[in-house]
């Protein structure tokens, strides 16, 4: 049904039950447990696609979900290993996961988040920081653009953390600000294994700017199992949710 409402725009309860040979009873309860979900929007009458995710301020988005992004960064600390090369993308989950990590001893970090190369200065370990140039984005503390991108393009890494606003089964990753997507993917490119840190709140959204799609990520990191569809879904994609 969720797919059939994406590809068809809005569609009656009508038309769904019959389309689907169950009842329009049935629809409306699918339907409203399909809206509490985020996978669409339920309408008078009917269904729509759901809207497109948009983000809070970096401050807003620091508040939000703070037990699931720490158990996100023990989760990473499991995975990262002493003397790895990493990038590490903005955002709030990745701030949260670089402070699990600061103890990991040889780490080489780079990162286009000045908060990020902060946490790991002020460490009292043998830890590499490497800070992308580039224009200054004081929103998020971060630089972005042409001169970000092409220093990324220097190194070649072990992993690529990076966080999105969104996971979908058909769109794949996809972040809510254009620049931070650029960055993403020109991390992902010089990376050998890509390492998606997303909230269970983000499974299953969309956003506006498109990451990659599924097979191109090689770990997800949530706080909880996604549910059977988008877990069949990463499994198919080859995506590894431990």
């Amino acid at each position: 049904m969720i797919e059939f409402i994406a590809n068809n725009g809005r569609t009656s309860v009508d038309y769904l039950a019959q389309e689907f040979g169950v009842s329009p009873e049935t629809i409306r309860r699918d339907l409203s447990d399909l809206d509490a979900r985020g996978l669409l929007r339920k309408v008078h009458g009917g269904a729509s696609p759901p809207l497109l995710h948009s983000e809070g301020t970096f401050s807003e988005r620091m508040v939000e979900d703070p037990k699931a992004k720490q158990i996100i960064a023990k989760k990473l600390r499991d995975i990262i290993q002493p003397g790895d090369t990493v990038f590490m993308d903005t955002g709030s989950t990745t701030l949260i996961a670089a402070e699990a990590l600061v103890m990991t001893h040889g780490l080489t970090v780079i990162t286009n988040s000045l908060s990020i190369a902060m946490v790991f200065g002020r460490a009292d370990v043998d830890t590499h920081i490497y800070l992308l140039g580039g224009k200054y984005a004081p929103g998020n503390d971060q630089t972005i653009g042409p001169t970000a991108l092409e220093q990324i393009t220097q190194f070649q890494v072990d992993h690529a953390i990076i966080t999105v606003a969104g996971l979908d089964a058909d769109i794949g990753a996809t972040d809510a600000n254009v620049d931070e997507a650029h960055i993403a993917r020109a991390m992902m490119k010089r990376a050998n294994n890509t390492v998606v840190l997303a909230t269970s709140s983000k499974i299953g959204r969309r956003a506006a700017f498109r990451v990659c799609e599924l097979d191109g990520v090689g770990t997800v990191l949530s706080e909880m199992p996604p549910g059977p569809a988008m877990m069949e879904a990463f499994l198919r994609a080859g995506v590894s949710v431990p």
